[in-house]
């Protein structure tokens, strides 16, 4: 039977699969490396927001407690974002620009909620309670990063499993407890590291 390729046909053939191979394996690593990049987390990125706050200011310049605006941190499993009413209580006595709170006067008026952006929000599988942490002793800052120097909030860290198992499996000291571990089927297992107590 004749030959249908020549040599050199079968040679271009070969680099060229071997090419395709190695790009196929360039591409998969780049993309590997992007999805656990903190850019592909958000990390450093605003979310555009219906009123330009700035924790900078309140949390930082004047001083305001966090749990001032987020009332439910310690009693709840989500922080809470404040009313329309928490934020006119002082805006409407102090530096009232109309055109920029015209969404927190539109929410009173139709008692409804100003809808904010989360910066942290965190997959629907996923269980996480605000009131649990706050008691183990974390500082807001742990997750939610220095935001009194925030002009405009951002997400500090990525808050993926793999960040967070890291902290559930050496917590900050102010967080050790001496129950943190148990035994189980003659492993021991810190119950912060068991998958039933994150997701659902």
């Amino acid at each position: 039977m004749p030959q249908l390729f020549s040599p050199r046909a079968d040679r271009r053939l070969r680099i060229a699969l071997g090419l395709a191979a190695i790009g196929l394996g360039v591409a998969g690593a780049a993309g590997f490396a992007f999805v656990r990049s903190d850019r592909a987390w958000g990390v450093g990125i605003a979310a555009p927001q219906p009123i330009p706050f700035s924790h900078a200011v309140h949390a930082g310049g004047i001083g305001l407690d966090c749990r001032f605006c987020h009332a439910q941190v310690e009693h709840a499993a989500a922080a809470g974002m404040p009313t329309a009413e928490t934020c006119l209580g002082c805006h409407n006595r102090v530096w009232n620009v109309t055109a920029q709170f015209a969404p927190l006067q539109t929410a009173l008026a139709l008692d409804g909620a100003v809808v904010w952006r989360s910066v942290h929000r965190l997959p629907d599988h996923v269980r996480f309670h605000h009131a649990a942490h706050v008691a183990a002793g974390l500082d807001c800052t742990t997750c939610h990063g220095d935001v009194r120097t925030m002009p405009r909030t951002v997400k500090a860290e990525t808050l993926s499993m793999g960040w967070c198992l890291d902290c559930h499996r050496q917590p900050p000291v102010a967080a050790r407890r001496p129950d943190e571990s148990f035994l189980h089927a003659g492993i021991e297992v810190s119950p912060l590291t068991r998958c039933s107590t994150c997701h659902r």
